[in-house]
């Protein structure tokens, strides 16, 4: 049986397991969440996961959300899409899940989208939202839109350069295919021209070939679009090929990478920082006080590692515990519904304003550009 095949055989018995009206116990809210803990996206779900865990910690100390004890449900996805489906079929059959709280796959989450909304279950995501109307009724992105991350660098590069020629090497993912979309109008915005576009696969052991041809179209800078391991072979390879006057730029990601590029390429290496992995970049004031409320319970069970996904997992739960309250009900209909009257809210990561119109909550440019300096991340000055 093709893959092809497969996927919609999934999808089909998903459909089905979801005819069945299913009963919860009124003192749980069941909060499922489809996560990539292992292939490519793992490191960055594995501190979503881990955001959302520490914030249910949080509120069931507190009693809660409006008298609901949170039970958290999380299954692997293994960053693949039909996996995703298999992942989201169980947790609705035979978790029972209210809602979801989901990673980053932006490929799982669309693959599963229309189960979920013909559920009438709202879906709560760290990915970008999936592409028909009808799934995005049911859904609401905690991620900042990708064209920020491009902004922030393409500000940097005018501001701060005199870079005018830059190449973009993306992974095929969705959230990478969009952002390489946006790429060249975002560049003509600041004076910059886009002279090259070449792909990788996340697995790929060398991009050699798609950086020379980058370098010979006249790019002095490289935008790396994609998360994950590929960022450190990518330095690497910039390096090997002798490429001293070549600025690798790298997107939103954890730190882990970030650290390991920049000791490869020193200067030579900058990437679009949240400022959570940047804090002091953050001025006193409300903000500083939502995100130091979270990097204190962070920090607390896990030190010193990078909370940036983990601050929107965090976000993302309070926001749902916000729209159980106002609505006073766990009722997937109700909870969607008042989710869009979550305005002004001032998260770790960011403010979000959702609306009818607006389930893309992060509505200002969160990024600022960071730099690898005696193995921490600091802002770029």
């Amino acid at each position: 049986m093709s893959r092809r095949t497969m996927s919609i055989a999934a999808a089909a018995a998903l459909a089905l397991t979801l005819a069945v009206p299913v009963a919860h116990a009124a003192d749980v809210y069941k909060i499922g969440a489809a996560v990539g803990l292992t292939g490519y996206a793992a490191t960055t779900d594995r501190g979503w996961r881990d955001g959302l865990e520490i914030a249910a910690d949080y509120l069931n100390e507190k009693g809660g959300i409006d008298g609901h004890k949170i039970e958290l449900v999380v299954e692997d996805n293994k960053s693949d899409p039909q996996q995703a489906v298999v992942a989201y079929q169980k947790m609705m059959a035979n978790d029972q899940v209210q809602i979801f709280a989901s990673g980053c796959v932006s490929a799982g989450n669309f693959a599963a989208a229309g189960a979920v909304a013909r559920a009438n279950i709202p879906m709560v995501l760290c990915s970008i939202l999936p592409r028909r109307d009808n799934e995005i009724h049911w859904a609401f992105s905690f991620l900042p839109p990708p064209i920020y991350e491009l902004e922030a660098r393409m500000q940097y590069l005018k501001d701060h350069t005199d870079i005018r020629k830059v190449g973009v090497l993306n992974d095929p993912t969705p959230y990478a295919m969009l952002m390489a979309k946006l790429a060249d109008p975002a560049a003509k915005k600041y004076g910059i021209e886009i002279v090259a576009h070449e792909t990788y696969q996340q697995d790929d052991s060398d991009m050699s070939v798609q950086i020379g041809r980058i370098k010979a179209a006249g790019a002095t800078a490289l935008i790396k679009i994609g998360i994950g391991g590929s960022t450190v072979t990518i330095a690497k390879n910039v390096n090997q090929l002798g490429l001293k006057d070549m600025l690798l730029m790298a997107g939103l990601d954890d730190a882990a990478p970030y650290l390991q590029a920049g000791q490869v390429l020193g200067d030579h290496f900058m990437f679009a920082a949240t400022t959570v992995q940047i804090p002091e970049a953050v001025p006193a004031g409300p903000a500083r006080e939502a995100l130091d409320a979270f990097l204190t319970r962070w920090k607390a069970k896990y030190g010193d590692r990078d909370g940036s996904a983990a601050s929107r997992a965090w976000d993302a739960m309070m926001v749902i515990a916000k729209a159980v309250e106002t609505a006073h009900s766990t009722d997937g209909a109700k909870v969607r519904d008042a989710l869009e009257q979550v305005s002004h809210y001032q998260g770790a990561a960011a403010l979000y304003e959702f609306s009818p119109q607006q389930h893309v909550g992060v509505v200002k440019n969160p990024f600022v550009i960071g730099e690898v300096k005696d193995g921490k991340l600091v802002q770029v000055k």
